[in-house]
């Protein structure tokens, strides 16, 4: 099977500025990140800045700010945010400049500073969509619009506060005081925002808070949507794989979502290697994998209830094998059926 996903080409030459960054980071293969924090660093930091202190403010430059940020730069931020909570970006020498990602331009982005961390990293793996876990899509009939909302309100309206009594139960008081101590600080923060340009403070601040932790949960619903309820404790049967995307080659390969939860401190850039060499094995766990399209577009498909279209997506590990459309969309609806 051709994969058309990014993956590392050692030996090439780097620039004296390159060759000078390397120094800082812990993986060469990260250096895309070191690029998307220069430029969403002299992009969208001045672009917000400007909102705050151009009189009169204008709205359509406002809209104009958000489709810049979050239609072009949210996926690869957010992607950029998770795979350096798994992988320190900066030496520990430099330490302080991990800060920089989930502090500075995190609250752009929507992202609390340090919640990401304590969710995905301190709760979500360790749970694995189980009935634990605090975004688990076991409970809910994955292709309802509303059951979609009911998870999307209780993680929006309630996350704060499950994610406290989880971390308080598992006696992890220092990850709990460092997850207060982001969340509540950009309240804290955005609140004085509002007293200086509530106008400005709104677009960039909490429209893009509100609007990332849509996203953020409407992915997972899809990265989850698709469980076997005989083994949901089954990486390969409770996550999903997309494969040849745009979203891979802009989001650093978050597609690949079941070999992450096998291996969550895999590099992004040897998750193609790693589904190609275990195709097999993917094929008899009896794992999902979609071609072209994306977690968001597989959320909409089912919100529209639409497996026809998501049948010509799916990809037949087993060719000796062949799947009607007819099976294939069995296979996808019996999937999506609430765990109970």
């Amino acid at each position: 099977m051709l994969i058309t996903d990014p993956t590392f080409v050692a030996g090439k030459p780097y620039s004296s500025m390159e060759r000078w960054l390397l120094q800082w980071i812990n993986d060469e293969r990260d250096l895309p990140f070191l690029r998307l924090c220069a430029i969403l660093f002299f992009t969208t930091i001045p672009f917000a800045i400007y909102l705050y202190i151009s009189q009169p403010f204008y709205w359509w430059v406002a809209a104009l700010y958000f489709i810049y940020n979050n239609a072009l730069w949210l996926g690869p931020f957010v992607l950029m945010l998770h795979n350096t909570s798994h992988r320190a970006l900066f030496k520990r020498k430099y330490n302080f400049l991990n800060y920089f990602i989930p502090w500075v331009l995190g609250p752009f982005f929507g992202e609390t500073p340090e919640s990401y961390y304590a969710h995905h990293i301190g709760m979500h793996h360790p749970e694995n969509n189980l009935k634990d876990d605090l975004s688990s899509t076991m409970a809910y009939q994955r292709d309802s619009l509303v059951d979609f909302f009911r998870y999307f309100f209780n993680f929006f309206f309630l996350g704060v506060w499950e994610l406290s009594t989880y971390l308080r139960r598992k006696k992890r008081k220092k990850l709990l005081y460092r997850f207060w101590k982001g969340e509540f600080s950009f309240y804290i923060f955005v609140t004085l925002l509002c007293f200086v340009n509530w106008k400005a403070t709104l677009v960039v601040f909490i429209i893009p808070f509100i609007f990332t932790r849509f996203m953020m949960m409407a992915g997972n619903w899809a990265q989850h949507a698709f469980i076997d309820p005989q083994s949901p404790n089954n990486c390969y049967r409770n996550s999903i794989t997309c494969i040849n995307t745009l979203y891979n080659r802009r989001c650093f390969n978050d597609g690949y979502h079941i070999g992450h939860h096998l291996k969550p401190t895999m590099h992004w850039t040897e998750l193609p290697l790693e589904f190609q060499k275990n195709i097999k094995v993917y094929a008899q766990e009896g794992a999902i994998v979609f071609h072209t399209i994306d977690f968001f577009i597989i959320w909409l498909l089912l919100m529209l209830k639409r497996y026809d279209w998501l049948a010509r997506f799916y990809v037949n590990l087993q060719p000796s094998v062949i799947l009607s459309k007819e099976e294939i969309i069995e296979l996808l609806k019996m999937r999506t059926a609430r765990c109970v």
